[in-house]
C-alpha cells in the first residue's frame, strides 16, 4: 500500500513540480498588483485570472500528457482541458487544476493506445496525415468528454473537498491535519500532499478570498527549524551537532526539507515535536485568518513570506516562530535524553527506507574509469528536493580536483543520455524506454 501511494504520490507532483514557476509567477502577479496588493495596478492584476484559468491547468495538463504519452500526449492533453475549463464556465467556474490531472494523463493514454494501434499499419506516405488528424480529432472527442463529464464532475468534487476543508475550518480542526502532514514527509510524501492534494484546493480558496491556508500546512519551514536547532545545541554525537547548523541553512532559507528528515530517523520519537509544532502554528494561523496568495515552492522563508499578503507578514513570521520555538522545546529533551545514534547512520537508514518505499533495487553497474567521466547526475522523484542538495555538496567538494566535471540535479523521469554516473533511484518499471536510459547511464 505504501508503494502505491508513493507512485501515485509520484505522479502527482510530477505533473505539477515542473510548471512551479509559472504558480510563482502568478502567485507574484496576485500579491503585487492586486487592489490589496504592495504596489496595486488593475492593468497589471489583470493578468492573474488568465493565467489561473487558462495557462496553469494547461501546463499541468500538457505535462501529464507528456508523462504518459510523449509529446502527442502533451498535445492532447492540452487540447483536453480545454473542454473540461469551457465546461464549468471558463472564468465564471472553478480552476481547473484536479481537472488537468485527470484528462491530461487521460489524454496522453489515449494517443498512446491509437499509435500502438496503428504500429506496423501505417500506410507508407500517410504518416504525417494521419499523426495529425489523429491528435486532431481524437484531441476534440477527449475534450467533449471533458466538456461533458470531467470538468462538471472534477467542479464537484473540488467543491465537496472545499466546503470539507472549510468545515474544518470553522470548526477549528484543521490543525489536526498536521499529526499526518510530517509523518507522511519523512515517508517523502510531501510534494504529493502540498501540491497534489493543497495546491489545488489552495488555489480555489485564494480565487474566492484573496488567500489560502492550505498553502501553510506542508510548506511551514519552522517545525523542521526547531528540530535542527535542537540537534545544533544538545545532540551528543559530534557530527550530528556540527552537521547541524550547515542543514538549518539549507531547510530555512533552500527551502529543502528533505535534509531535517535523517534527523528524524535517527530517533524517531523526535518526530514528536514537529506535528506539535505545527499544529500550534497552523492553530495561530486559523484563530488569526491567514493564508498565502499562492504556493509556497519550495519550502523556504523566502517563498512563505514572498507568498504572504503585505499586512500579514508579521503574523506569518509569528507563526513560523511559533513552530520554531514549540518544535526546539519538544526536541531537545528527547535528544539530551538519545543514545547519540550518529547522522551517518540516520542517512543510511532513510537512504534504505526510501528504497523500501518505492521498491526500489540496488544495481552496482558497471565501474568506469574516473578520468572518463564528464557528467553525473543526482536524481530524486521531482529534481528538487534531496538531488538539488546531493549535486550541490558533491560539486562543491570535487569542484577542486575536476573543475571539468559537470555535476547537475534533475528528475529521476529526465535523466539525460549523456550522463556517465547516475545517482539515481533503480525502480523497477515496465517502461522499456526508462528502463535503458537507466541503463545506459
Amino acid at each position: 500500500m505504501k508503494n502505491g501511494l508513493q507512485k501515485f504520490g509520484k505522479f502527482l507532483s510530477a505533473m505539477v513540480m515542473p510548471n512551479i514557476g509559472a504558480f510563482i509567477a502568478w502567485g507574484f502577479i496576485t500579491a503585487l498588483f492586486i487592489a490589496d496588493g504592495w504596489i496595486p495596478n488593475a492593468k497589471l492584476a489583470s493578468i492573474q485570472p488568465y493565467m489561473l484559468t487558462f495557462l496553469l491547468p494547461m501546463l499541468i495538463a500538457y505535462t501529464g500528457g507528456k508523462q504518459v504519452g510523449g509529446d502527442r500526449g502533451g498535445v492532447m492533453g492540452a487540447i483536453a482541458v480545454m473542454g473540461c475549463i469551457a465546461g464549468v464556465g471558463g472564468f465564471d467556474g472553478q480552476p481547473m487544476l484536479m481537472g488537468a490531472m485527470v484528462m491530461g494523463p487521460f489524454a496522453g493514454w489515449v494517443i498512446k493506445k491509437f499509435d500502438k494501434a496503428m504500429d506496423g499499419h501505417m500506410p507508407a506516405g500517410f504518416e504525417m496525415l494521419i499523426n495529425n488528424f489523429s491528435v486532431g480529432i481524437l484531441g476534440m472527442i477527449v475534450a467533449i468528454i471533458g466538456y461533458f463529464i470531467i470538468g462538471p464532475f472534477m467542479s464537484t468534487v473540488l467543491a465537496v473537498l472545499t466546503a470539507g476543508v472549510n468545515v474544518l475550518v470553522k470548526a477549528k480542526l484543521i490543525p489536526l491535519a498536521a499529526i499526518f502532514i510530517e509523518p507522511a514527509k519523512v515517508l517523502f510524501l510531501n510534494n504529493a500532499i502540498n501540491h497534489g492534494i493543497f495546491t489545488p484546493i489552495g488555489i480555489e480558496q485564494a480565487k474566492e478570498a484573496g488567500k489560502s491556508i492550505m498553502y501553510m500546512l506542508e510548506a511551514n519551514p519552522g517545525p523542521g527549524l526547531g528540530v535542527l536547532l535542537a540537534y545544533a545545541v544538545f545532540s551528543k554525537d559530534k557530527v550530528t551537532k556540527s552537521s547541524a547548523p550547515g542543514a538549518i541553512i539549507i531547510h530555512f532559507f533552500g527551502g529543502i526539507h528533505e535534509i531535517y528528515f535523517p534527523y528524524i530517523l535517527m530517533n524517531p520519537i523526535v518526530i514528536i515535536a514537529p506535528i506539535v509544532g505545527n499544529i500550534c502554528a497552523i492553530t495561530f494561523f486559523t484563530f488569526t485568518k491567514c493564508g498565502l496568495i499562492g504556493p509556497s515552492s519550495p519550502g523556504s522563508i523566502i517563498a512563505y513570506l514572498s507568498m504572504s499578503p503585505k499586512s500579514q507578514i508579521p503574523l506569518t513570521i509569528l507563526g513560523v516562530l511559533i513552530a520554531t520555538v514549540v518544535s526546539f522545546l519538544i526536541a531537545s529533551p528527547i535528544i539530551r535524553m538519545s543514545d547519540g545514534k550518529s547522522l551517518e547512520d540516520a542517512q543510511d537508514d532513510m537512504a534504505a527506507k526510501k528504497a523500501e518505499s518505492k521498491g526500489i533495487t540496488v544495481d552496482p553497474g558497471e565501474k568506469k574509469d574516473a578520468d572518463k567521466v564528464k557528467k553525473i547526475v543526482f536524481a530524486c522523484d521531482a529534481g528538487m528536493g534531496s538531488s538539488a542538495m546531493g549535486a550541490t555538496k558533491f560539486r562543491n567538494r570535487v569542484k577542486a580536483q575536476r573543475p571539468d566535471l559537470t555535476v547537475i540535479n534533475t528528475s529521476v523521469d529526465n535523466i539525460p543520455a549523456d550522463c556517465d554516473i547516475a545517482v539515481v533511484q533503480a525502480v523497477q518499471s515496465t517502461n522499456s524506454k526508462r528502463s535503458k536510459q537507466q541503463e545506459n547511464c
